[in-house]
């Protein structure tokens, strides 16, 4: 495999990918970065496990170590592939990923099923609330129809059946652990859960604002926190992507 990138960020989530455009389009600027998408099909059992098995194919023959990075369930398969294949990542950058990993928003949403005799839609409105913050009607309208979609193609197990959890701990690697102090679903109380798996050599970081997807509203402030992390466990890393930058402009 070449290894034209430095940086590969995972994503499981189809219709959610557009929260991470910024954030990935402020990176890019200084680092090589490749996406790699997951999108479970229909017939397919909901289970992270698919995801991890094809991620490792595509970097089976990949020569060096990546730093590998997701958002919510595409870090939670992140997290499960670091942990199975530590030879293969470099460092682990999580984002809005709790220490159960299985602690996402659909998690969230089924327990408020679960607990409240209320419909599917008012539990999504009530999550695109807690997820963004108060949209106009139209904005919230979209949101709460991706929301929608999102349940049915996140490779999450959780259902309206039984929540799922994951095995908590940390990983060989340095991790980065990033939170927004106005997530509800990953909150400060949770994120710092963390702190009793955390190395010396690993970094948590939290937003002051941007509830679940404050790298969508806060790309540079979140973009600027993982260069630094980065920098700091492989130094010449930056300097060698931004004179490649360089070159392919001039």
């Amino acid at each position: 495999m070449s290894d034209s990138f430095d940086v590969l960020w995972l994503n499981a989530s189809p219709i959610l990918k557009r929260f991470d455009k910024p954030l990935l389009e402020y990176l890019s600027g200084y680092m090589k970065i490749a996406q790699w998408e997951y999108q479970q099909t229909k017939d397919e059992a909901s289970s992270i496990d698919q995801a991890v098995e094809l991620l490792y194919e595509f970097l089976e023959w990949r020569d060096r170590p990546v730093h590998l990075a997701g958002h919510g369930m595409s870090g939670a398969i992140a997290l499960s592939f670091a942990r199975r294949f530590p030879e293969k990542v470099r460092s682990l950058t999580l984002l809005a990923v709790a220490a159960q990993p299985a602690n996402n928003w659909q998690a969230h949403y089924y327990f408020q099923r679960q607990l409240f005799s209320i419909s599917r839609e008012l539990v999504l409105a009530s999550s695109v609330r807690s997820l963004f913050g108060n949209q106009p009607p139209h904005t919230t309208k979209k949101l709460v129809a991706a929301l929608d979609k999102d349940l049915e193609q996140s490779p999450s197990s959780h259902s309206l059946f039984k929540l799922v959890y994951l095995p908590k701990g940390g990983v060989s690697m340095p991790m980065m652990v990033c939170g927004s102090k106005s997530d509800p679903v990953v909150n400060s109380n949770v994120l710092h859960d963390w702190l009793n798996w955390l190395k010396p050599e690993d970094k948590l970081w939290e937003c002051p604002e941007g509830y679940h997807f404050f790298h969508y509203f806060y790309p540079q402030q979140v973009g600027e926190e993982i260069l630094s992390f980065w920098q700091h466990h492989h130094p010449h890393l930056l300097e060698a992507s931004a004179l490649s930058f360089s070159s392919s402009i001039n």
